[in-house]
């Protein structure tokens, strides 16, 4: 099948499974290391599955993954893929404030890069926690030399939810009005509801046919897909720890249909990385 359509960005938030938010069973940090890990493993699925089908992709890293599974992050590199940060302690932007903020955030990207030997240049909130009243997030941002930001998601969820334009547009509610290339996520609507569609629980809930039913509704309104998902997403075997029924559903359902979706998706539409979506890799061959 040719792919067809505009180009997609296709993205990955490193982490691993016990990085959960909300789950009391794995909410300690001095505990992470002692805990089972996959993320090595799947992560280099992802990789190879992708760069077979010469797509380019975004890896949004946890600084703390950065700094355990190294050569993980350099082969992700030397696949040609584009490296970002996903913090380093995977800890809600919303529950911190500017200076914890700005220290984790400098902690991640000295471990990527150290790891990789890329820039990093654009970051994702874990959970898409910026949120109204922490827009001085960006202003940090701003600080640390970034280049970009795909943390808002423009509408209501259980840890996040920011009230933006639907379409990639530069940010600039940050205290110092700093403009930010901003990349939300992606939201189709389903009976007048926003409802996303394209990436972690929402894609391994919703069938394939309602996914293609959401590309094709964003591609009409001339807007790209955003694409996320997680290592655990591919993992039928992922622990399981004790937590309430409703984050249990959505921690574990459809993890074995996320393979097939995503080869789905590489064998249907067109991908690049979240910069060159925005447009900022023709911008930085200019300069």
């Amino acid at each position: 099948m040719e792919r067809t359509g505009l180009v997609n960005a296709l993205s990955f938030d490193i982490e691993d499974w016990f990085h959960m938010v909300e789950v009391d069973a794995v909410s300690d940090p001095e505990e992470w290391p002692s805990l089972p890990t996959i993320v090595e493993r799947h992560t280099d699925w992802i990789v190879e599955t992708v760069t077979a089908a010469k797509v380019r992709a975004t890896f949004f890293v946890l600084g703390w993954i950065a700094e355990r599974h190294p050569a993980m992050v350099r082969r992700i590199a030397e696949a040609g893929h584009e490296l970002a940060t996903h913090s380093h302690w995977h800890r809600k932007v919303y529950e911190l404030d500017p200076e914890s903020f700005r220290e984790d955030m400098r902690r991640s990207i000295d471990a990527i890069e150290s790891a990789s030997g890329a820039k990093v240049r654009g970051f994702r909130a874990p959970s898409f926690s910026i949120t109204p009243g922490t827009e001085w997030a960006f202003d940090v941002l701003h600080d640390l030399g970034l280049s970009y930001d795909a943390s808002l998601f423009p509408t209501a969820r259980g840890h996040g939810g920011y009230p933006c334009p639907l379409e990639a547009h530069p940010f600039t509610a940050a205290p110092s009005g700093r403009p930010m290339p901003e990349l939300p996520m992606s939201v189709m609507s389903i009976g007048g509801k926003r409802v996303a569609f394209s990436g972690g629980g929402y894609m391994r809930l919703f069938p394939e046919w309602l996914i293609r039913r959401g590309f094709e509704q964003l591609h009409r309104a001339g807007r790209p897909v955003v694409v996320y998902l997680h290592p655990r997403d591919f993992a039928p075997e992922c622990p399981r720890v004790p937590m309430p029924l409703k984050r249990r559903f959505k921690c574990y359902v459809g993890l074995g249909s996320a393979q097939r979706k995503l080869r789905m998706l590489l064998d249907r539409y067109r991908f690049d990385t979240c910069a060159a979506v925005l447009g900022l890799e023709r911008q930085a061959d200019a300069a």
